[in-house]
């Protein structure tokens, strides 16, 4: 074979080795993914939070709810930034205002919700299952808390999201939950694990409210976890997997939201 011919497949193969791994690479690095937890299938988005621009965002300037990723999309795009990762960030009244406690860039918005409902437990609404918690963030990192601590300690806290019920309380799975339930439904989720980073779980069908704090205790390692909806109101915006979830009840209220 004569020696040009050689070198050109040559470098076509180095090419070709680069190629596959520069895809190879940038799948690694794509935040969401399928993942199979206890052999059930997940969308899991693992995030940074000391280096990817994680917000919660509710209402627009003029003080309306974004309603849908659509709309918040459009007003990041109108800002020159980019809607990157999204999902509805917990219990929202008919209004689309906050049940519970809201913090955007560091200003309550919304008050923390303690008010006790009690009754039995397929009667009492999800965020009441207590105890309920708060997802915050900001220049101190991020962590889920029940509620009680989290008002107790007051972290330094950019933002914050109060729903319920806990998943995961300490390593924990919430006394409520029952193995082998039947009450099975779609759910997301947030989690934030030992080394900081945050975990955004959504399921791929419906599971128990057991086996989705499994997921994220015994298959993510996460300790402290805390649910954000459920049923028909779960919602997620990642392009790379063709999702961008419409909403079911006529619009989100909080959405948490990774931009650039």
């Amino acid at each position: 074979m004569p020696v040009l011919l050689v070198r050109r497949l040559a470098l076509l193969l180095i090419a070709a080795a680069l190629s596959s791994a520069l895809g190879a690479s940038a799948a690694l690095a794509a935040p969401c993914r399928d993942q199979t937890l206890l052999g059930t299938s997940y969308i899991v988005c693992r995030f940074d939070p000391a280096v990817d621009d994680l917000r919660l965002f509710w209402r627009t300037p003029d003080g309306r709810p974004y309603r849908t990723f659509d709309a918040l999309a459009r007003a990041l795009q109108s800002e020159g930034r980019t809607l990157l990762f999204a999902m509805n960030g917990g219990m929202y009244e008919r209004d689309l205002s906050p049940v519970g406690l809201h913090i955007e860039n560091g200003r309550v918005l919304s008050r923390a919700n303690t008010k006790t409902v009690k009754g039995r437990p397929g009667q009492i609404p999800n965020f009441y299952k207590r105890p309920n918690g708060v997802f915050y963030w900001g220049r101190g990192g991020a962590g889920v808390l029940e509620t009680g601590r989290f008002l107790a300690r007051k972290p330094k806290a950019d933002f914050a999201t109060q729903s319920g019920p806990m998943l995961v309380i300490d390593g924990g799975i919430h006394p409520a939950f029952i193995a082998n339930s039947r009450d099975v439904k779609p759910r997301d989720g947030v989690g934030v694990g030992p080394d900081g980073k945050v975990y955004f779980v959504m399921t791929r069908g419906p599971v128990s409210f057991y086996d989705f704090a499994r997921a994220f205790r015994d298959g993510l390692g996460v300790k402290n976890a805390l649910f954000l909806d459920g049923g028909w109101a779960p919602g997620l915006y990642v392009p790379e997997l063709e999702r961008n979830d419409p909403p079911a009840h006529g619009g989100y209220g909080p959405i948490i939201a990774v931009i650039r």
